[in-house]
């Protein structure tokens, strides 16, 4: 028997589906890691999104594992080497969040070019400040994307109709298509008013937002992070901000973000955070640009299709 452990909820074709190919579903949402690494070796596979971080230790303990699916764009919870090592194929699902990604990007930077969530708090206050609302346009504009994957290709398909200059920059040569120009990294900081993140963290992409990488921008600056929250050095994004070297910024994730993605660090809030809390020209949302209620039955989707294309049960 080919018997999956589901170690966090999904949208139920998931289980529906594996049921009805062949495979033995078990949910286990409440034990610990440690209480699960006792009888990981039970299981040939395993689904998770981000409840704890897949290491060493629960590789060893999960003697006949298979696969690890987790149900999201990124692998940064499960140590990639070891399971290599150990001949466990990962299985990620970046295409089914990616459409999300993408309108919440450019949501994001709507609502920030056009004083939204400012003038929304200031009319129902009863203040009907025209002038001060005053908006940007996106046409005309140059707007860089680092990362040019699922999510970058997502978001510069959706700038398309606004007759803005889109360029990508990334670890891989020839990505960029019709959508974006590649470039280098120079020539984006060069050129970009709207810097967006779309790498997963790494340690390449670990801080990488920081007060140097900002002062190298020729011109101030937009920056949206649909990415991951550590790419971004918090202290030096406010002391951007600040100084408007920054003119605004849309945060779906946070640098102080737990690894679940489902809490912050700490209920009090560092005097860095407590400052974009309190910008106007910050917006922030709790790491939900991912997480509509069509991707979560695409990305259960298509864990399952790439479940079914790489295993079979045998009858």
């Amino acid at each position: 028997m080919f018997t999956i452990l589901h170690i966090d909820n999904n949208h139920p074709l998931m289980l529906d589906q594996l049921k009805k190919a062949g495979f033995k579903n078990e949910e286990d949402y409440t034990s610990s890691k440690e209480e699960i690494e006792e009888k990981i070796a039970d299981y040939q596979g395993v689904v998770i999104r981000s409840r704890f971080k897949i290491d060493k230790t629960f590789l060893d303990k999960a003697t006949n594992l298979k696969f690890i699916a987790r149900v999201g764009a990124g692998l940064e919870s499960i140590d990639e080497p070891y399971a290599a090592e150990k001949g466990v194929l990962l299985i990620a699902a970046p295409e089914g969040n990616r459409n999300a990604v993408g309108e919440q990007a450019l949501g994001m930077l709507l609502s920030l070019f056009n004083n939204l969530n400012q003038a929304d708090a200031e009319v129902r206050e009863g203040k009907w400040n025209r002038e001060a609302n005053r908006g940007l346009e996106l046409e005309g504009k140059t707007v860089g994307l680092i990362g040019y994957g699922n999510m970058g290709k997502a978001f510069a398909k959706k700038l398309t109709g606004f007759d803005c200059e889109v360029l990508c920059h990334d670890i891989k040569d020839n990505v960029g298509d019709k959508n974006a120009r590649q470039v280098s990294l120079q020539e984006l900081q060069e050129k970009a008013d709207v810097l967006s993140l779309h790498t997963p963290w790494t340690p390449l992409t670990d801080k990488m937002i920081d007060a140097k990488f900002i002062h190298e921008f020729t011109k101030p600056f937009w920056l949206i992070n649909t990415a991951r929250g550590k790419s971004v050095v918090t202290t030096d994004l406010v002391e951007a901000l600040k100084s408007e070297k920054i003119l605004g910024a849309g945060l779906d994730v946070l640098e102080y973000e737990k690894l679940s993605f489902e809490n912050l660090f700490t209920d009090t809030l560092p005097e860095p955070l407590q400052y974009l809390v309190e910008a106007k020209n910050v917006l922030l949302t709790p790491h939900i640009a991912g997480w509509t209620v069509e991707s979560k039955i695409k990305l259960a989707q298509t864990i399952v299709d790439k479940i079914l294309a790489n295993f079979e049960v045998v009858a």
